[in-house]
């Protein structure tokens, strides 16, 4: 710049604004809390919805006990951005949160603590026991109340709903008395998944599966005698030749059998003192087998015959360490000759036994027997194994085949021989001594062929970790088979019926395979176990006759004034009142003889508890549902055995119908390389660590950009990628505060008056908002991120805004300067409002940067409507084709940068050859060269010379690079022939009159 030539940067209109680039949201975002927390912002929303639809996202309550995992975050930032986007859509959108706060894993918590302290937990008071366990409860809802509130998420958390809130525990009573009422509710005894390290029974959704290293036995049982049925022989063959070569088969054939053990292979010993069967396959190929020659070390002999599946004979021979030739196949064993034999049970007649498995095995066909492994025969404890007992329910065998052996605590009995008070499990769920004892007993007897070890897939407790057992006990059912009779027939008379078509008739599922997983579970499942044997709970509020049997009609006391005294002391006392001394006489008042009843003190499965939220949360409070259904139930994919399976049954008994409207899923939270999270791994992220070091808003960040359909990964890599994606969109943010400072009303130009280019930017602005809100009503929170950040980087950033800083910085106050601003301003009211469901915090922290006040938040704002007219397809077919001609020159500049003929893109001019005329007379139709950003630009339909730059996926352009003839202009600095014609030194004509 010569001397004489002024300083023209004060005339610029810079972009003005104090947005700190920095976003310091680990220590900024508690502020905006408070502020929320001040001004009350969830009742004013509730205040201004008065009168929109509702939408209603019930809230699956999460376990009060411990801190936040990464998988809690992602479940709860999903349901708020759910919640915070269909308010901004113009619904009233409520979101009530919860806690689950009965069961097993607060039980387990106090227990330890009396365990540390040397005491009993028998011994001390039911209810005092029960206040700790409430008090625990208290704690953490309020710790993580707090946890949830830091990640920004919105609800009533002044009146969250808690299972164990004296009401809730009214209701919770009051369903259970429907099924008490229809006569849904029985008691049986079963085999059922059971925790003796806990001492209960467990639901499916408590069980997770580990792999785990069992023992492994093959057992022989002796074929104790054979008999077939008489053979009828036509006259024809009823001759005394044929007559004796039947005999001499059958014969022969009893010669054979008689003696030879049947094997059966188990993974778990500690059931053979409870055998009472075997069984085989009806359609396998058996054959008998004889030991010719034996190695040294095994426990089978020489001559030792054996029936076995043909499939399974050479591998089971390999497992008592024959080698092959060391047994021959002796002949074939026919579904006849297995259904004549006798076994009896390896520890029969043992010394000592007491004739405790003296008793004859029965021995038949089953369909659940394989010859995928094992042996082709299935040892059977039906109190221990549910086909089993399915098996034998059906034949009407249950009272000879069902045993008491296995007690609470996972020992048995003391009483059984050999075996009494050893233990499947110790008290800390490692293996007791139970399996060696059985080995080492059938080992002494002459009752094992092989043994070994296996690893597998296991149930354990998730609570505990522990290892679980089948086991039969006495337990309170609800039928789902059964005709519930309560007139609410439309889904269907059954609980599974009615379950079923609400899956497929009612209920939207997000994804669809959501469908799948819980109707073919629900289709295939056995009846609803309800009761536990616990103390922390809501006890099972029913009355039992005394000597009476399960299946007599008077054995459960059924009397609607009974059941509402119940109700009335739980919504007083809670359901303590029914553990109180003189409890019983109480609610049986003056009509029953207390003496004449029992009562039963099972606590509901915590299933039932939260599959009840619906009727007292829906149904009950004032801000639930206006006909007690949920728009939204939203959790990850192993709810569909847990919450969303639950739910489904208890309102199916209750109401007729599922509870929901619609399901969404989501997978489960993963490390960088997919691993699964753990502790001991150290491969960890704890939603405290992220906030603390890049804030609530990066998490909310990475929930937003990830497929929440699959598993989702987060790491410290991840973590800095989604940093910098924020960063992107917080300087398109704050390029946009700058463009708009001092913009006011009277700025504001019409569409219709506007430039091209601000009309093809308002074109897409309402393409974008019906994605957005396509994309928020489908919950494809994904989808709406990837779009926004694109439209925001490349066609934003990268285009609109690159393009218009000459006009933003350098016009006077002309129309297109007006027009652009005002296309800014509409942006800002767009952008802010479609990205506050996810970044909750930027986008208050955006809006209160132009819209200050202790009243004001962009969380009261609604997505503004878009006009349809701003919508031109015409225009926009144009604009791609100027779009696409425009990146051709781009990057033909960016090759001179490169090579250094310039330094920026003002210094050229280039000539640009089109051969479509349609694209030549859409350019010539614009100012192409601000478009490129050039000082001057040609546009010919002449054919590119051969050395013209030409882009692989912009046919038709080729671009000729020009140098700017002129001087440049102090002011925008672009090179023209007319600088320093004009009366401020050193301008073009444009400046110059900005100059005035």
């Amino acid at each position: 710049m010569c001397a004489e030539t002024p300083d023209y940067k004060d005339t610029l209109n810079l972009p003005k604004t104090d947005f700190p680039m920095r976003a310091g949201l680990p220590k900024r975002e508690p502020e905006w809390l408070e502020k929320w927390a001040r001004i009350g912002i969830y009742d004013r929303l509730r205040e201004k919805a008065e009168g929109r639809k509702p939408f209603t996202l019930h809230d699956g309550p999460p376990y009060a006990n411990g801190h936040l995992h990464i998988g809690h975050a992602l479940n709860k930032i999903l349901k708020d951005m759910v919640v915070r986007s269909q308010q901004m859509m113009g619904r009233d959108a409520r979101y009530i949160p919860g806690w689950d706060c009965h069961g097993l894993p607060i039980e387990w918590k106090i227990e330890e603590k009396y365990r540390a302290k040397g005491l009993d937990k028998d011994k001390v008071d039911v209810v005092e026991f029960r206040q700790e366990c409430r008090e625990f409860a208290e704690g953490w809802i309020d710790i993580q109340r707090d946890e949830f509130k830091r990640l920004g998420i919105t609800g009533t958390w002044d009146k969250p709903y808690l299972t164990m809130d004296f009401r809730a525990e009214r209701i919770i009573a009051e369903e259970f008395q429907k099924f008490l009422m229809t006569g849904t509710l029985y008691q049986g005894s079963k085999p059922v998944m059971w925790s003796p390290v806990e001492k209960t029974a467990l639901a499916e959704a408590e069980v997770e599966y580990h792999d785990k290293e069992s023992f492994t036995v093959w057992v022989k049982f002796r074929v104790a005698s054979f008999d077939l049925p008489d053979v009828l022989l036509s006259d024809e063959e009823a001759t005394d030749e044929d007559r004796e070569a039947v005999m001499a088969t059958i014969a022969e054939a009893h010669e054979d059998l008689t003696g030879a053990y049947v094997v059966i292979w188990t993974t778990t010993p500690w059931t053979i003192p409870s055998n009472k069967a075997v069984v085989y396959g009806d359609d396998f190929d058996y054959g008998l087998y004889e030991v010719t020659d034996t190695p040294e070390e095994s426990w089978v002999k020489t001559g030792d015959r054996y029936i076995l599946a043909d499939k399974l004979a050479a591998q089971t021979f390999t497992r008592a360490r024959l080698d092959e030739g060391q047994w021959r196949r002796v002949r074939s064993v026919s579904q006849a000759q297995l259904a004549g034999m006798t076994l009896t049970h390896p520890l029969h007649g043992a010394d000592g036994a007491n004739g405790e498995w003296d008793q004859p095995r029965d021995f038949r066909a089953a369909d659940f027997v394989t010859d995928e492994e094992g042996t082709g025969f299935v040892h059977c404890a039906p109190s221990h194994g549910m086909e089993e007992y399915e098996l034998y329910r059906d034949l009407g065998m249950l009272e000879q085949v069902i045993t008491y052996n296995v007690l609470d605590d996972g020992s048995f009995r003391e009483d059984l021989p050999f075996f009494g008070g050893t233990r499947i499990l110790k008290p800390n769920g490692k293996e007791g001594d139970a399996n060696t004892a059985i080995i080492n007993k059938l080992v002494e007897v002459g009752g094992l062929m092989a043994r070994g070890k296996i690893k597998h897939s296991y149930p354990h407790s998730w609570r505990s970790k522990a290892p679980v057992i089948y086991r039969n006990t006495p337990q309170w059912f609800a039928a789902i088979d059964r005709a519930v009779g309560d007139g609410q027939d439309t889904y269907g008379k059954t609980i599974r019926e009615r379950a079923l078509t609400s899956i497929d008739q009612l209920v939207k599922w997000t994804p669809q395979t959501g469908r799948n997983r819980l109707y073919s579970m629900i289709e295939a499942r056995p009846d609803w176990v309800l009761s536990r044997q616990r103390a922390w709970g809501v006890p099972l509020t029913c009355f039992v006759r005394k000597g009476a049997l399960p299946t007599d009609d008077d054995y459960l006391l059924r009397d609607e004034t009974v059941n509402k005294r119940v109700l009335e002391a739980f919504e007083a006392e809670g359901a303590d009142a029914w553990y109180k001394p003189g409890a019983k006489e109480r609610f049986l008042g003056n009509d029953y003889d207390p003496n004449e009843w029992e009562q039963v003190f099972d606590i509901l499965d915590v299933w039932f508890d939260s599959g009840s939220t619906h009727a007292f949360v829906l149904r009950d409070r004032e801000d639930g549902s206006e006909d007690g259904l949920a728009d939204l139930y939203l959790e990850g994919t192993d709810q569909h055995r847990g919450w969303f399976h639950s739910s489904m049954l208890q309102s199916c008994g209750t109401q007729g119908r599922a509870p929901y409207r619609g399901v969404l899923t989501h997978g489960f939270t993963l490390d960088e390389k997919g691993n699964k999270m753990s502790k001991s791994l150290g491969n960890t992220v704890a939603p405290e660590d992220v906030t603390k070091q890049y804030g609530a808003d990066i998490l909310r960040l990475w929930v937003a950009q990830a497929d929440y359909t699959a598993d989702l990964r987060i790491g410290p890599e991840i973590l800095k990628g989604v940093a910098d994606s924020y960063r992107r969109l917080r300087n398109t943010m704050r390029f946009l505060l700058g463009a708009l400072s001092h913009f006011e009303e009277s700025d504001r130009v019409e569409p219709a008056d506007m430039p091209e280019l601000e009309r093809y930017i308002l074109h897409r602005v309402g393409e974008l908002d019906e994605v957005v809100r396509s994309g928020y009503d489908a919950y494809d929170f994904q989808g709406v991120f990837q779009q926004l950040f694109n439209f925001c980087t490349v066609e934003l950033s990268a285009f609109y805004f690159d393009v218009r800083k000459d006009v933003l910085y350098c016009d006077g106050d002309t129309q297109r300067r007006r027009a652009a601003r005002t296309v800014m301003d509409i942006l800002f009211h767009r952008l802010t409002t479609w990205l506050a469901p996810v970044l909750v915090f930027t986008m208050e922290d955006v809006w209160l940067d132009r819209f200050p006040g202790e009243d004001s938040s962009i969380h009261l704002q609604d997505i503004p409507e878009t006009p349809a007219d701003w919508r031109d397809e015409a225009l926009a077919a144009k604009w791609i084709k100027v779009r696409r001609a425009r990146r051709a020159v781009t990057a033909a500049l960016e090759v001179q940068r490169t090579d250094k003929v310039i330094g920026a893109s003002l210094e050229a001019a280039p000539v640009v050859h089109i051969d479509d005329a349609e694209m030549l007379e859409a350019l010539k139709s614009v100012n192409f060269d601000d478009l490129c950003i050039t000082s001057a630009i040609s546009l010919t339909g002449d054919p590119a010379p051969a050395e013209a730059f030409r882009l692989p996926e912009v046919d038709g352009v080729g671009v000729v690079f020009e140098k700017a003839e002129g001087q440049k202009c102090q002011r925008c600095w672009k090179i023209l022939p007319d600088v320093g014609t004009h009366k401020h030194p050193g301008t073009c004509g444009r400046c110059n009159e900005a100059l005035g």
